[in-house]
């Protein structure tokens, strides 16, 4: 393996970059701003998508697949979505390449210029809307539940691997309701998806919120939103969810025919989370050994590493490995058993420590004798020695994975609770924002322009107006205003 990793205490931003690069996640690919996804990576990926792809179906949305290109006067349609993402947009304008005259190279064939120009998808409301007009002609219809799992290009000007590319894979879901109401409670709905998916599988703690009006989604009435903090006191927004109120139905003339016989337009939502939350796993459980995975997104759970001295002792100790392998299996575990001859055990030990497999699981010719192995948890970086004649080591295994998968979301859990301060003063937020960071729970006095102006001064935003923050009297830490419930202030990714 080659030398350590920075260390998170001297270089955050270094590490995570390192990491992501060593432990084979992703690479910067020739495109500026755009990520090649390695096959480590891709795999951690799928699962994430896996499962989340069967909670929503499991909540009754179904999946479609709409263009990637989007006519620009789609985009004007909606004008503070337009507004929203207009610095952001790749645009289209020819179709054809031709050889320059000169010999110098390809050039854009001005002669194929297009009648409109495409937008490359930043996101798909325009064009999904555009379609549901086709769709929905009555209450019947409804509700529409859909999703898709797509590409999407923001260019963005500062990139990092994972948590900001200008082309990143997300899932997208736009649906359509009869009521208000149904419409505010699908919103909500996905929200909570989106937090149990981030506390039990990625074991990342979240606080559920909803947006201030200066942080909402372009285009939306309300946006929810989970939000997460990362080991350097920096919070994530971990995924949102829009409530759009009729806006895109009227920009797009989407009506239905109502149960009493009425005409109105349409209640909508979208909702997404994208290869960002790949960005959240990293950071919010690895250390500076590597990759610390939680094992229900783990691509391998258990890796078998033999120690011998010639073919005869490793042809003995890999019948044993490959009987406790099937075991492992049976019980639906992803398991490798590393037995290459090109490298030492001490290196693959780095190595599978540095990709974050939460167990290893060791044998040399000793344990042959005494029927045992050593078990060590990335977790925690502890060893012990199993008697295999003692335990079911399916079982085993199988408990201490759930024993890791806990341990790993409560250190995370106790370490947003000891970053989340009570401040009620400017010179208090000042000071914890700087000497400490994470979560500041402050009175705000509700106002945009106080909002920007905190921005300005700290470089801290409003993340969320937590769900379940409790009316409470106070004075805004800026103006002195008065406020009747805290919010939640960060630095943010």
């Amino acid at each position: 393996m080659s030398k350590g990793l920075p260390k998170r205490s001297e270089d955050y931003s270094l590490w995570y970059n390192e990491l992501v690069k060593r432990a084979d996640l992703a690479e910067n690919s020739p495109v500026r701003g755009c990520m090649v996804i390695k096959p480590y990576g891709y795999s951690i990926w799928e699962k994430m998508q896996a499962q989340l792809d069967k909670m929503f179906k499991d909540t009754g949305h179904v999946n479609a697949y709409f263009p990637l290109f989007i006519p620009k006067s789609y985009l004007s349609k909606e004008a503070s979505h337009v507004e929203g993402f207009a610095k952001e947009c790749a645009v289209v304008t020819h179709y054809r390449l031709k050889n320059a005259d000169d010999g110098s190279g390809v050039i854009v064939d001005p002669e194929a210029k297009l009648e409109e120009e495409l937008i490359v998808r930043p996101t798909s409301e325009t064009v999904i809307w555009s379609t549901y007009k086709n769709w929905i002609q009555s209450y019947r219809d409804l509700p529409l539940l859909v999703n898709q799992w797509a590409n999407v290009v923001r260019w963005e000007m500062r990139t990092r691997l994972f948590l900001r590319t200008s082309e990143f894979l997300w899932q997208e879901g736009h649906t359509a309701h009869a009521s208000k109401q149904e419409a505010i409670d699908e919103t909500v709905l996905m929200m909570n998806v989106y937090a149990e998916f981030a506390e039990t599988y990625m074991a990342v703690p979240v606080v559920r919120g909803v947006k201030s009006a200066n942080e909402r989604f372009a285009g939306a009435e309300d946006t929810y939103c989970i939000e997460a903090m990362m080991q350097d006191g920096k919070a994530l927004q971990a995924g949102t969810s829009h409530f759009l109120g009729q806006n895109f139905a009227k920009a797009f003339d989407v009506k239905f025919a109502t149960k009493e016989g009425g005409l109105d337009y349409v209640w909508g939502t979208s909702w997404g989370v994208s290869t960002r939350l790949m960005g959240a796993l990293i950071m919010a459980h690895s250390d500076d050994n590597g990759l610390v995975l939680p094992p229900k997104l783990a691509p391998i759970h258990v890796v078998i590493v033999p120690i011998y001295k010639g073919e005869e002792e490793l042809a003995r100790i890999s019948e044993k490995a490959n009987e406790i392998l099937s075991k492992l299996r049976a019980k639906g575990l992803s398991v490798k058993y590393d037995n290459r001859d090109t490298h030492k055990p001490g290196w693959k030990f780095a190595e599978y420590e540095l990709k974050g497999v939460p167990l290893r699981i060791a044998m040399g010719p000793r344990d042959l004798e005494n029927n045992t192995v050593e078990l060590a948890r990335r977790d925690t970086l502890t060893k012990e020695t199993v008697n295999l004649g003692e335990v079911a080591i399916e079982d085993y295994v199988s408990n201490l994975l759930d024993t890791i998968q806990d341990t790993i979301y409560q250190k995370a859990f106790d370490f947003r609770e000891q970053m989340t301060t009570e401040v009620n003063t400017w010179e208090e937020f000042e000071s914890v924002l700087e000497e400490k960071g994470g979560f500041l729970s402050a009175h705000w006095d509700g106002t945009s322009e106080t909002e920007e102006k905190i921005k300005e001064l700290s470089k801290a935003t409003i993340r969320c107006i937590p769900l379940n923050s409790k009316t409470e009297e106070g004075k805004c830490i800026l103006t002195g205003k008065p406020s009747r419930q805290r919010v939640l202030f960060a630095r943010a990714y």
